[in-house]
């Protein structure tokens, strides 16, 4: 089964598209009703809307079938802003590939640069793609040559789109299957990484979590390594524009546990 899921990242300077790209691949696969669709879907806070930056990372499953081959991919979004860069490199340690968004009007700017310099340390398998192609009179040509110095990649490796319009919407996500890796799985009992977290006042502490072995669900006790503190998981679950509880988190999987 891990060999149909997908983790990946979006990873951009602000204002080059990425939530709006986030949009377009959660609408493009159906994974939410259109009355639930809205622009920035993944920004969940009034400033965030207001300013058009990410600010806390929004993790989100899409189910996604290519060749009749229906594939998980799990969508963890970064912030945009170069004081987040912290939370950029704990969202891409859930990942085995990166989205690297660029304008093709504006081309490669400075956090672009610190993103894509730490999608390469982590080891992430690189899409580079141009956003808004669609604007007329930019030259995509200076923007491609920038991404291919940047990253050492092939122009053919550089995929065009419009975010806002869904240009290339569906070449992202063939991508996406074809290039990213699925997850590697080890055997040592379960281990799982939290990238995020977040304090319900009604059910406590919320933590996002990337299983890498093993398995966790209702009932077990987790214990972390940064300190002695060990807690009882309550629920787990997958996250879509809400969070659905499940019986069981396997290893590969992107999902939140809730910690009594």
């Amino acid at each position: 089964m891990n060999n149909k899921i997908r983790n990946f990242c979006i990873i951009a300077h602000i204002d080059h598209g990425k939530s709006t790209l986030a949009d377009r691949l959660i609408e493009f696969t159906n994974t939410l009703s259109k009355k639930d669709m809205r622009n920035q879907l993944l920004d969940d806070m009034d400033l965030e809307r207001e300013r058009g930056i990410t600010i806390k990372s929004h993790p989100i499953k899409i189910k996604y079938s290519s060749n009749s081959i229906e594939y998980e991919l799990n969508l963890i979004d970064t912030p945009g802003h170069v004081d987040f860069t912290y939370e950029v490199s704990r969202s891409m340690a859930a990942c085995e590939g990166a989205i690297l968004l660029v304008d093709a009007a504006q081309g490669v700017e400075a956090q672009t640069a610190s993103n894509a310099y730490l999608a390469m340390e982590s080891n992430l398998t690189i899409i580079p793609i141009l956003n808004k192609v669609d604007i007329p009179n930019i030259d995509i040509e200076d923007s491609k040559k920038q991404l291919i110095d940047l990253i050492d990649c092939k122009e053919e490796d550089i995929i065009l789109c419009s975010a806002k319009d869904g240009l290339g919407t569906e070449e992202v996500l063939e991508r996406i299957i074809d290039k990213i890796p699925p997850p590697k799985i080890g055997s040592d009992g379960s281990r799982a990484l939290i990238f995020d977290s977040l304090y319900d006042q009604y059910r406590g502490v919320i933590v996002y979590i990337r299983l890498f072995d093993g398995e966790i669900k209702k009932g077990q006790t987790a214990e972390y390594f940064s300190n002695d503190f060990s807690h009882e998981i309550i629920e787990v679950g997958n996250l879509k524009l809400k969070r659905e509880p499940t019986e069981i988190l396997e290893a590969g999987n992107v999902g939140y546990a809730i910690i009594n």
